[in-house]
Protein backbone atom coordinates (compact mmCIF):
# COMPACT_ATOMS: atom_id res chain seq x y z
CA UNK A 1 0.00 0.00 0.00
CA UNK A 2 1.52 3.51 -1.39
CA UNK A 3 0.45 6.19 1.56
CA UNK A 4 1.42 9.79 1.11
CA UNK A 5 0.38 13.24 1.98
CA UNK A 6 -0.54 16.78 1.99
CA UNK A 7 -0.62 19.39 4.51
CA UNK A 8 -3.40 22.38 4.22
CA UNK A 9 -3.56 25.01 6.22
CA UNK A 10 -6.55 26.37 7.87
CA UNK A 11 -8.03 28.03 11.00
CA UNK A 12 -8.37 24.70 12.35
CA UNK A 13 -4.36 24.50 12.24
CA UNK A 14 -2.60 21.94 9.46
CA UNK A 15 -5.82 19.56 7.88
CA UNK A 16 -3.47 16.17 6.44
CA UNK A 17 -4.52 14.60 3.51
CA UNK A 18 -3.53 11.16 3.37
CA UNK A 19 -3.93 8.67 -0.01
CA UNK A 20 -3.97 5.39 0.17
CA UNK A 21 -3.19 3.84 -3.18
CA UNK A 22 -3.41 0.05 -3.73
CA UNK A 23 -1.91 -2.54 -5.91
CA UNK A 24 -4.40 -2.01 -8.71
CA UNK A 25 -4.02 1.95 -8.65
CA UNK A 26 -7.60 2.74 -7.01
CA UNK A 27 -7.31 4.93 -4.31
CA UNK A 28 -8.49 6.26 -1.51
CA UNK A 29 -8.35 10.26 0.18
CA UNK A 30 -8.75 10.76 4.05
CA UNK A 31 -8.92 14.03 5.75
CA UNK A 32 -7.87 14.83 9.48
CA UNK A 33 -10.68 17.47 9.11
CA UNK A 34 -13.49 15.49 10.87
CA UNK A 35 -11.95 11.90 10.04
CA UNK A 36 -13.54 12.35 6.47
CA UNK A 37 -13.20 10.79 3.28
CA UNK A 38 -12.59 13.65 0.62
CA UNK A 39 -12.05 11.26 -2.83
CA UNK A 40 -12.12 7.36 -3.24
CA UNK A 41 -10.88 6.58 -7.34
CA UNK A 42 -12.20 3.39 -8.56
CA UNK A 43 -12.77 1.87 -12.11
CA UNK A 44 -15.40 1.44 -13.97
CA UNK A 45 -16.85 -1.15 -16.39
CA UNK A 46 -13.93 -0.09 -19.22
CA UNK A 47 -11.23 0.41 -16.24
CA UNK A 48 -10.98 3.86 -15.77
CA UNK A 49 -10.42 4.95 -12.95
CA UNK A 50 -12.09 8.42 -11.34
CA UNK A 51 -13.16 9.87 -8.28
CA UNK A 52 -16.99 9.10 -7.30
CA UNK A 53 -16.92 10.75 -3.92
CA UNK A 54 -18.09 14.19 -3.59
CA UNK A 55 -15.72 16.43 -2.32
CA UNK A 56 -14.59 20.29 -2.60
CA UNK A 57 -11.22 21.70 -4.22
CA UNK A 58 -10.14 23.10 -0.99
CA UNK A 59 -9.61 21.07 2.11
CA UNK A 60 -10.25 24.34 4.42
CA UNK A 61 -13.58 24.60 3.05
CA UNK A 62 -14.86 21.28 4.55
CA UNK A 63 -14.90 23.58 7.98
CA UNK A 64 -19.05 23.52 9.01
CA UNK A 65 -19.73 23.34 5.61
CA UNK A 66 -23.56 22.63 5.45
CA UNK A 67 -23.22 19.27 3.71
CA UNK A 68 -20.95 18.00 6.20
CA UNK A 69 -19.37 16.18 2.92
CA UNK A 70 -17.65 13.09 3.68
CA UNK A 71 -17.05 13.89 7.62
CA UNK A 72 -17.58 11.45 10.55
CA UNK A 73 -20.21 13.43 12.40
CA UNK A 74 -20.42 12.98 16.50
CA UNK A 75 -21.05 12.66 19.42
CA UNK A 76 -24.66 12.06 18.11
CA UNK A 77 -24.56 11.54 14.48
CA UNK A 78 -28.46 12.59 13.48
CA UNK A 79 -31.18 14.72 15.02
CA UNK A 80 -31.87 14.66 19.15
CA UNK A 81 -35.34 16.36 19.64
CA UNK A 82 -34.80 19.88 20.99
CA UNK A 83 -31.36 19.09 21.93
CA UNK A 84 -33.58 17.21 25.08
CA UNK A 85 -31.06 14.64 26.57
CA UNK A 86 -31.00 12.44 29.55
CA UNK A 87 -28.49 10.20 30.92
CA UNK A 88 -28.57 8.89 34.73
CA UNK A 89 -31.58 11.05 35.35
CA UNK A 90 -29.77 14.08 34.45
CA UNK A 91 -31.12 16.67 31.84
CA UNK A 92 -28.92 18.01 29.22
CA UNK A 93 -29.88 21.14 26.84
CA UNK A 94 -27.45 20.72 24.04
CA UNK A 95 -26.88 22.94 21.50
CA UNK A 96 -29.64 23.68 18.53
CA UNK A 97 -28.56 23.64 15.03
CA UNK A 98 -31.31 22.09 13.35
CA UNK A 99 -34.47 24.37 13.52
CA UNK A 100 -35.94 23.09 17.29
CA UNK A 101 -33.47 19.92 17.07
CA UNK A 102 -29.72 19.09 17.86
CA UNK A 103 -27.89 18.14 14.90
CA UNK A 104 -24.52 16.03 14.06
CA UNK A 105 -23.22 17.10 17.24
CA UNK A 106 -24.16 20.20 17.37
CA UNK A 107 -21.62 23.50 14.89
CA UNK A 108 -18.59 22.56 16.69
CA UNK A 109 -18.90 18.24 16.41
CA UNK A 110 -16.77 15.89 15.50
CA UNK A 111 -16.73 16.41 11.80
CA UNK A 112 -15.44 19.92 12.23
CA UNK A 113 -12.93 18.82 14.58
CA UNK A 114 -8.77 18.48 13.40
CA UNK A 115 -8.53 14.73 14.42
CA UNK A 116 -5.06 13.55 15.11
CA UNK A 117 -3.78 10.80 12.97
CA UNK A 118 -1.49 7.83 12.87
CA UNK A 119 -0.52 6.15 9.47
CA UNK A 120 -1.23 1.97 9.98
CA UNK A 121 -0.11 -0.26 7.07
CA UNK A 122 -3.19 -0.60 5.26
CA UNK A 123 -4.77 2.61 6.23
CA UNK A 124 -5.49 5.44 8.84
CA UNK A 125 -6.15 5.61 12.70
CA UNK A 126 -7.84 8.89 13.57
CA UNK A 127 -8.00 9.97 17.39
CA UNK A 128 -10.27 12.50 18.78
CA UNK A 129 -10.93 13.87 22.74
CA UNK A 130 -13.95 14.91 23.30
CA UNK A 131 -14.00 16.75 26.81
CA UNK A 132 -16.90 16.87 29.45
CA UNK A 133 -19.40 19.22 28.44
CA UNK A 134 -18.03 19.80 24.77
CA UNK A 135 -21.62 20.55 22.43
CA UNK A 136 -22.99 19.87 26.38
CA UNK A 137 -22.73 16.32 26.30
CA UNK A 138 -21.62 14.47 29.43
CA UNK A 139 -17.97 12.46 29.82
CA UNK A 140 -14.89 12.75 28.52
CA UNK A 141 -15.21 10.35 25.91
CA UNK A 142 -12.08 9.33 23.81
CA UNK A 143 -13.06 8.52 20.16
CA UNK A 144 -11.16 6.62 17.36
CA UNK A 145 -11.97 5.79 13.17
CA UNK A 146 -9.53 3.44 11.61
CA UNK A 147 -9.67 3.21 8.13
CA UNK A 148 -8.20 0.46 5.91
CA UNK A 149 -7.86 -0.34 2.26
CA UNK A 150 -6.75 -3.08 0.25
CA UNK A 151 -6.54 -4.46 -2.89
CA UNK A 152 -10.36 -5.60 -3.05
CA UNK A 153 -11.27 -2.13 -3.20
CA UNK A 154 -12.60 -2.32 0.41
CA UNK A 155 -12.59 0.64 2.68
CA UNK A 156 -13.29 -0.48 6.27
CA UNK A 157 -14.22 2.03 9.18
CA UNK A 158 -13.99 1.06 12.73
CA UNK A 159 -15.74 3.08 15.27
CA UNK A 160 -14.32 3.16 19.24
CA UNK A 161 -15.22 5.13 21.55
CA UNK A 162 -14.77 5.09 25.40
CA UNK A 163 -16.05 7.52 28.61
CA UNK A 164 -15.35 8.32 31.69
CA UNK A 165 -19.13 8.34 32.76
CA UNK A 166 -22.16 7.46 31.41
CA UNK A 167 -23.04 8.99 27.54
CA UNK A 168 -24.31 8.55 24.24
CA UNK A 169 -22.45 7.76 21.30
CA UNK A 170 -23.84 7.59 17.45
CA UNK A 171 -20.94 7.55 15.06
CA UNK A 172 -21.22 7.25 11.36
CA UNK A 173 -19.89 8.58 7.96
CA UNK A 174 -21.37 11.36 6.19
CA UNK A 175 -19.70 10.39 2.64
CA UNK A 176 -21.85 11.55 -0.78
CA UNK A 177 -21.48 8.78 -3.61
CA UNK A 178 -21.83 9.17 -7.63
CA UNK A 179 -21.04 6.35 -9.59
CA UNK A 180 -20.60 8.10 -12.82
CA UNK A 181 -18.25 10.81 -11.16
CA UNK A 182 -18.02 13.26 -8.36
CA UNK A 183 -18.91 15.94 -10.60
CA UNK A 184 -21.07 14.16 -13.21
CA UNK A 185 -24.77 15.54 -12.15
CA UNK A 186 -27.70 13.96 -10.76
CA UNK A 187 -27.59 10.46 -9.19
CA UNK A 188 -31.27 10.44 -9.48
CA UNK A 189 -31.11 7.26 -12.01
CA UNK A 190 -29.45 5.59 -9.81
CA UNK A 191 -30.52 2.34 -8.83
CA UNK A 192 -30.80 1.49 -4.94
CA UNK A 193 -31.43 -1.37 -2.91
CA UNK A 194 -32.36 -1.29 1.16
CA UNK A 195 -31.87 -4.32 3.22
CA UNK A 196 -34.87 -2.93 5.37
CA UNK A 197 -38.62 -3.99 5.82
CA UNK A 198 -39.30 -0.61 8.07
CA UNK A 199 -38.66 2.90 7.68
CA UNK A 200 -38.97 5.95 10.43
CA UNK A 201 -41.51 8.31 10.13
CA UNK A 202 -41.00 11.53 11.79
CA UNK A 203 -42.50 14.56 12.12
CA UNK A 204 -42.13 18.05 10.56
CA UNK A 205 -39.03 18.44 11.81
CA UNK A 206 -37.70 15.32 10.69
CA UNK A 207 -37.60 13.52 14.48
CA UNK A 208 -39.32 9.88 14.01
CA UNK A 209 -42.36 9.40 16.08
CA UNK A 210 -41.12 6.49 17.27
CA UNK A 211 -43.19 3.78 15.61
CA UNK A 212 -41.14 2.10 12.38
CA UNK A 213 -43.71 1.33 9.39
CA UNK A 214 -43.57 -1.14 6.68
CA UNK A 215 -41.91 0.17 3.58
CA UNK A 216 -44.28 -2.03 1.28
CA UNK A 217 -46.77 -0.04 -0.91
CA UNK A 218 -44.74 3.48 -0.33
CA UNK A 219 -42.00 4.99 -1.85
CA UNK A 220 -39.71 4.10 1.02
CA UNK A 221 -39.66 0.38 -0.54
CA UNK A 222 -36.32 -0.30 -2.25
CA UNK A 223 -36.35 -3.92 -1.43
CA UNK A 224 -35.67 -4.30 -5.13
CA UNK A 225 -33.51 -1.74 -7.07
CA UNK A 226 -35.09 0.88 -7.69
CA UNK A 227 -34.07 4.18 -9.49
CA UNK A 228 -33.55 6.96 -6.67
CA UNK A 229 -35.66 9.40 -8.30
CA UNK A 230 -38.21 7.08 -9.49
CA UNK A 231 -40.75 7.84 -6.34
CA UNK A 232 -38.79 10.67 -5.56
CA UNK A 233 -41.37 13.54 -6.40
CA UNK A 234 -44.67 11.02 -5.06
CA UNK A 235 -47.65 12.66 -3.30
CA UNK A 236 -45.93 11.57 0.51
CA UNK A 237 -45.86 13.29 3.33
CA UNK A 238 -42.21 12.05 4.45
CA UNK A 239 -40.95 13.31 0.87
CA UNK A 240 -42.37 16.46 1.14
CA UNK A 241 -40.85 17.26 4.54
CA UNK A 242 -37.19 16.79 3.44
CA UNK A 243 -37.51 18.05 -0.10
CA UNK A 244 -36.53 14.49 -1.21
CA UNK A 245 -34.86 11.22 0.88
CA UNK A 246 -33.43 12.20 4.27
CA UNK A 247 -35.19 9.05 6.24
CA UNK A 248 -33.31 5.91 8.51
CA UNK A 249 -34.51 2.53 7.14
CA UNK A 250 -34.76 -0.34 9.79
CA UNK A 251 -32.36 -3.10 8.91
CA UNK A 252 -33.64 -6.44 8.61
CA UNK A 253 -32.88 -8.85 10.93
CA UNK A 254 -30.23 -6.65 12.62
CA UNK A 255 -28.59 -8.33 15.19
CA UNK A 256 -25.82 -6.40 17.68
CA UNK A 257 -22.72 -7.22 16.32
CA UNK A 258 -23.18 -8.74 13.13
CA UNK A 259 -22.21 -7.04 9.90
CA UNK A 260 -24.69 -7.64 7.04
CA UNK A 261 -24.74 -5.76 3.64
CA UNK A 262 -26.95 -3.67 3.78
CA UNK A 263 -27.28 -0.98 0.83
CA UNK A 264 -26.54 -1.77 -2.57
CA UNK A 265 -25.70 1.37 -5.42
CA UNK A 266 -25.78 0.78 -8.81
CA UNK A 267 -24.94 2.59 -11.92
CA UNK A 268 -25.74 1.12 -15.57
CA UNK A 269 -23.38 3.87 -17.35
CA UNK A 270 -20.26 3.38 -15.79
CA UNK A 271 -21.21 -0.23 -14.51
CA UNK A 272 -19.69 0.63 -11.22
CA UNK A 273 -21.71 -0.81 -7.64
CA UNK A 274 -21.39 0.08 -4.11
CA UNK A 275 -22.22 -2.12 -1.70
CA UNK A 276 -22.35 -0.87 2.19
CA UNK A 277 -22.05 -3.45 5.41
CA UNK A 278 -22.63 -2.71 8.94
CA UNK A 279 -23.65 -4.13 12.05
CA UNK A 280 -25.50 -0.49 12.69
CA UNK A 281 -29.36 -0.80 13.29
CA UNK A 282 -30.04 1.90 10.58
CA UNK A 283 -29.11 3.42 7.80
CA UNK A 284 -29.85 7.16 7.03
CA UNK A 285 -30.10 7.53 3.12
CA UNK A 286 -29.93 11.55 2.06
CA UNK A 287 -30.67 12.16 -1.27
CA UNK A 288 -28.23 15.89 -1.10
CA UNK A 289 -31.59 17.65 -1.37
CA UNK A 290 -30.04 20.98 0.21
CA UNK A 291 -26.51 20.91 -1.80
CA UNK A 292 -26.67 23.87 -4.11
CA UNK A 293 -24.54 26.83 -2.72
CA UNK A 294 -21.79 23.91 -1.37
CA UNK A 295 -17.90 25.16 -1.08
CA UNK A 296 -16.84 24.94 -4.77
CA UNK A 297 -15.97 21.29 -5.54
CA UNK A 298 -13.16 19.65 -7.68
CA UNK A 299 -14.74 21.38 -11.20
CA UNK A 300 -14.66 24.58 -9.91
CA UNK A 301 -18.42 24.73 -9.47
CA UNK A 302 -21.00 24.46 -6.21
CA UNK A 303 -22.75 21.03 -6.17
CA UNK A 304 -26.80 21.20 -7.42
CA UNK A 305 -29.30 19.05 -5.66
CA UNK A 306 -29.08 15.79 -5.67
CA UNK A 307 -26.09 15.73 -6.82
CA UNK A 308 -24.76 12.90 -4.18
CA UNK A 309 -26.31 10.22 -2.19
CA UNK A 310 -25.14 9.47 1.55
CA UNK A 311 -25.74 6.42 2.93
CA UNK A 312 -25.13 6.87 6.65
CA UNK A 313 -24.94 3.69 8.69
CA UNK A 314 -25.55 4.55 11.93
CA UNK A 315 -27.95 3.91 15.03
CA UNK A 316 -31.20 5.41 15.13
CA UNK A 317 -31.95 9.26 15.07
CA UNK A 318 -33.50 10.52 18.92
CA UNK A 319 -32.67 7.05 20.11
CA UNK A 320 -32.14 8.41 23.68
CA UNK A 321 -35.45 9.71 23.55
CA UNK A 322 -37.31 6.94 21.97
CA UNK A 323 -36.77 3.91 24.76
CA UNK A 324 -38.19 1.78 22.13
CA UNK A 325 -35.35 1.88 19.79
CA UNK A 326 -31.92 0.53 19.95
CA UNK A 327 -30.01 1.97 22.66
CA UNK A 328 -27.21 4.39 22.06
CA UNK A 329 -26.07 4.15 25.67
CA UNK A 330 -22.66 3.88 26.62
CA UNK A 331 -21.97 2.97 29.70
CA UNK A 332 -18.57 4.54 32.03
CA UNK A 333 -15.91 1.96 31.00
CA UNK A 334 -17.48 0.41 28.50
CA UNK A 335 -16.19 0.60 24.83
CA UNK A 336 -18.71 1.58 21.78
CA UNK A 337 -17.58 -0.66 18.98
CA UNK A 338 -18.94 -0.49 15.73
CA UNK A 339 -17.89 -1.21 11.36
CA UNK A 340 -19.05 0.20 8.36
CA UNK A 341 -17.27 -1.07 5.04
CA UNK A 342 -17.84 0.09 1.52
CA UNK A 343 -17.00 -2.61 -1.30
CA UNK A 344 -16.34 -0.76 -4.64
CA UNK A 345 -16.87 -3.12 -7.47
Amino acid sequence: MDITKVEIPSSKGTIIWYTLTNSKGASVTLSTLGAGIVAVKVPDKNGKIENICLGYADGADYIADGPCLGKCPGRYANRIAKGHLVVDGREYALTINNGPNALHGGPEGFQNQNWEAEVKDDGVLFHYHSKNGEEQYPGNLDVEVEYSWNDENELSLKFRAKSDSDTVVNLTNHAYWNLQGADSGSVLDHEMRIDAEGWLPTDSTQIPTGEIDPVAGTPMDFREFKKIGKDINADFEALGIGKGYDHCWAVSGWEPGVIRDVVTLKDEESGRELLVSSDQPGVQIYTGNWLSGSPLNRSGRSYNDYEGVAIEMQGFPDAPNKPQFPTQLLKAGDTYKRTIRFTFR
